[in-house]
């Protein structure tokens, strides 16, 4: 795991984007699942004692459900290195998640019936915005997470 993180700005308000990034080996399993929820964790209380920006105990939730979301399918559908960026910015995060894959992947519709399969469609439920874009190399999910509730 090799891991980055943007300071804040001192004592300024904070008037730029705050990033962090962390790059997982998919070989590893399933502990990448909480490691990325951890990271979430960790980047957005840095965002709060660093930054003195407001994050809600329930958009920490949401992030940490949407990462471990989009996390779960790299390692189902994809090969390799998965990496996670975070990008706070005044009222929202995005979360980011490249993986190997050059598939695109589908929200499927609300099925209760369906057993798995279910991640994008709690994702687009959860989050303000959901895209998908190919990669030269793979592609990226992100997603954006309002800091308040």
């Amino acid at each position: 795991m090799h891991q980055a993180v943007d300071e804040c700005g001192g004592d300024e308000p904070r008037t730029r984007p705050v990033r962090a990034a962390v790059a997982y080996d998919t070989s590893l399993g399933s502990g990448l699942i909480s490691d990325s929820r951890d990271f979430v964790r960790s980047f957005l209380l840095h965002l709060q004692s660093a930054c003195d920006a407001t994050v809600s105990r329930q958009a920490t939730a949401t992030a940490q459900i949407v990462v471990s979301e989009l996390v779960t399918n790299a390692l189902k559908y994809a090969r390799g290195s998965c990496l996670v960026q975070l990008e706070a910015r005044a009222d929202s995060l995005e979360v980011a998640v490249w993986d190997s894959s050059p598939v695109l992947p589908v929200v499927r519709q609300p099925d209760p019936g369906r057993v798995g399969q279910h991640g994008l469609e709690i994702v687009k439920a959860l989050c303000r915005s959901v895209e998908s874009q190919s990669a030269s190399a793979g592609k990226w999910v992100r997603a954006v997470v309002a800091l308040t509730d």
